[in-house]
């Protein structure tokens, strides 16, 4: 045992959490997890809504996304991202902070839980990435907003590709 199942840490921004995630080297090519039932985020997994994967073309940027119920659970299995949070909960002990994420492997391969109403937007450091969301309920076009990356709103700039 690795002690990945017991383990997670608290983020600068409230709620937000990281959990390194198991890499199982293979011949032909690791195994990698995602989610099982002794990993210690697992309470805060209110429920099971969809996974779906984004491709990030290179240098490209998607975002500024936020939702108003759902619980984001990423992970990056092919690639690297930068993913940036921006808490404007005004009832946040974190609010009006940024914190920025480096996921991907070989060096950061773990799951970020982003809870509802925390702006996030990623780009693709390098080459292309895949990103692994696992929400907690379906998509909701009516619980999610959406915001320029050039947003005055949101005190961060992701540089030009």
């Amino acid at each position: 045992m690795d002690g990945l199942e017991e383990s997670y840490q608290h983020t600068a921004l409230a709620g937000v959490l990281w959990q390194p995630l198991k890499v199982i080297p293979t011949a032909g090519g690791p195994v990698l997890h995602l989610l099982r039932p002794g990993y210690a985020l697992m309470p805060y997994v209110k429920g099971f809504g969809e996974i779906y994967f984004s491709e990030v073309e290179a240098g490209q940027v998607k975002g500024w996304k936020c939702h108003s119920k759902q619980t984001q659970l990423f992970a990056v299995p092919f690639g690297t991202l930068k993913v940036v949070l921006y808490d404007d909960r005004g009832d946040s002990p974190s609010f009006g902070q940024i914190a920025e994420f480096t996921l991907g492997r070989p060096d950061n391969y773990g799951l970020l839980k982003i809870p509802p109403r925390i702006w996030y937007a990623f780009g693709a450091l390098g080459g292309t990435a895949l990103l692994c969301n696992c929400a907690d309920i379906p998509h909701d076009p009516n619980e999610s907003a959406k915001l320029d990356l050039t947003d005055p709103a949101i005190p961060y700039h992701f540089p030009a590709s």
